[in-house]
């Protein structure tokens, strides 16, 4: 059985930082790539991070949203995937997803595998 929790969601100031943490167990082979997401109310799905397989990703693989800010990384020996995200903003504040599946791509639907999310509220 596959499953994608993630935990670390808090309310954090402007300026603070988080991590969010994703624990996937299961069909762990097709989970070749990672992906971080988040939706707010009424708003598209936005993709924050896509086609993380492990070590070091290209600054190509985050969102201009994001990019400079957050960091994604991964411990294979306690199958996590992290999101370090750094310098929140208002903006920022959201339900986030981590998604996994066998395609490279930054489009929702091609993930087959997600979390149930962890809501980031930044606020003073």
């Amino acid at each position: 059985q596959v499953q994608l929790v993630e935990s670390g969601g808090g309310s954090v100031q402007p300026g603070g930082s988080l991590t969010l943490s994703c624990a996937f167990s299961g069909d762990t082979p097709n989970m070749k790539y990672f992906a971080w997401f988040r939706q707010s109310p009424g708003k598209e799905r936005e993709v924050l991070v896509h086609c993380y397989s492990g070590g070091g990703l290209a600054t190509s693989g985050y969102a201009d949203s994001v990019k400079g800010r957050f960091t994604i990384s991964r411990d294979n020996a306690k199958n996590m995937v992290y999101l370090q995200m750094d310098n929140l903003k208002p903006e920022d504040t959201a339900m986030y997803y981590c998604a996994a599946g066998p395609r490279c791509t930054r489009l929702p639907e091609r993930y087959d595998y997600w979390g149930q999310g962890t809501q980031v509220t930044v606020s003073s």
